[in-house]
């Protein structure tokens, strides 16, 4: 039987947008913590609350971002959205004050919840239906190929120039991605009857329950992401924490290319499990990192950079599978809505994930921080098993 043919110039081209719009992010992203304390001397707990004001933002947005690409043509709600992302990056140059910063910061997260939700829409729109697991593991493993180069590049540029440069360096290459976004060619979105507004146009009742599994499961994401370069300086890490970045992607880049098939064969939850398991098992020796310095300094070295790898490995399989699982429990009218809804749940987590990290980190230490988001992980395994699971057995339309 001849495969539905998956890679095509525009496939590329949205690849190379996604990627050049992640890189432009990961490439402030370690050094914000560090831009935020230096310029504007604010202390851990203050720099936890600045930065989940972009996630929460872009949570805000993602709900009504759904609904608009459902009923609305898509391309150009990307567009406008990619455009307003590119633009912030030189907002912060100007950015005098912390006020105009945090203001910035929210206009930001509002552009990013609008052009990921678009980006991975128009992803199931150019592709095909039979190799769909595939093409959303391809597009993600954008995200991480961005991930591995762009915090390492951030941190590196941290070292030798100011802060300016990072930023005029996210600047070239989101407009670079802005140009590879205008050269899509998508599909003409036939009509569809409008529904009257009500609360399920603008979140997925039916994934909810996998969303609060994705919840939990994101909130020590969030942590790690946020502030694993800080917690790597105060443990005594030596080489340079974008290396654990590097791994992490690397990791996430390998699982996605068996992944994505494996969603394709109907595996979804076995998928989801594994993943599940396996990221729980990483953040409790994450957690445990700063005990085992002590003990033994390059031992702990060699187990903090397995552990990025095998996060990458974890959440590489399951981030398309989650993806697939929402768009399999929504009618094809309102495949915007359940991609904003997966998006959502993850945010939510992430926002919490930054903010409880930062205050944990204040009040008591870093170790902490990450046992505590260990512990939701467990929480999250249980609830997907006895919840999750049959919820989906139960609704899946595909």
């Amino acid at each position: 039987m001849v495969r539905d043919k998956l890679v095509t110039l525009n496939y590329c081209r949205i690849l190379a947008a996604n990627f050049l719009l992640y890189f432009a992010f990961y490439l402030i992203l370690p050094i914000l913590p560090f831009y935020i304390s230096d310029v504007f001397h604010a202390d851990n707990a203050a720099i936890g609350l600045i930065l989940s004001c972009y996630t929460i933002a872009a949570l805000c947005i993602r709900p009504f971002s759904g609904y608009l690409l459902d009923t609305l043509a898509r391309k150009p709600l990307y567009l406008i959205a990619y455009f307003i992302f590119v633009s912030i990056f030189a907002g912060y140059l100007l950015a005098g004050i912390l006020s105009l910063f945090v203001m910035l910061r929210i206009v930001h997260g509002l552009a990013f919840g609008m052009v990921t939700v678009a980006g991975n829409t128009l992803v199931i729109d150019i592709t095909p239906s039979s190799r769909r697991g595939e093409a959303l593991g391809y597009y993600g493993m954008m995200n991480n190929m961005a991930m591995s180069i762009g915090p390492m590049t951030g941190l590196f540029l941290h070292d030798l120039f100011p802060f300016q440069i990072i930023f005029i360096s996210s600047i070239i290459s989101g407009t670079l991605g802005f140009i590879m976004a205008i050269c899509l060619k998508v599909p003409v979105k036939e009509p569809v009857v409008r529904e009257p507004i009500s609360f399920d146009r603008f979140i997925l009742l039916k994934g909810i329950p996998a969303g609060i599994s994705l919840l939990l499961l994101s909130v020590p994401y969030g942590m790690t992401h946020t502030y694993v370069a800080m917690y790597a300086e105060k443990i005594g890490i030596t080489l340079s924490s974008g290396l654990f970045f590097t791994f992490m992607a690397i990791g996430m880049a390998t699982s996605r290319i068996f992944s994505g098939k494996q969603v394709d064969k109907g595996r979804i939850p076995q998928v989801i499990s594994f993943g599940l398991c396996l990221v729980c098992i990483c953040f409790f020796m994450l957690s445990a990192c700063g005990t085992l310095m002590q003990w033994n300094k390059e031992f702990t070295t060699v187990i903090f950079f397995g552990i990025a790898l095998l996060l990458g490995i974890g959440f590489g399989t399951m981030f398309p599978a989650f993806n697939s699982l929402f768009v399999n429990l929504a009618p094809n009218s309102k495949r915007g809505t359940a991609t904003s809804t997966y998006l959502t749940s993850w945010d939510v987590g992430l926002g919490i994930g930054i903010m409880l990290g930062g205050y944990l980190s204040q009040i008591s230490s870093w170790d902490v921080a990450y046992f505590t988001g260990a512990s939701l992980t467990i929480v999250s395994i249980l609830f997907f098993r006895l919840k999750v699971i049959p919820h989906f057995q139960r609704n899946k339309l595909r």
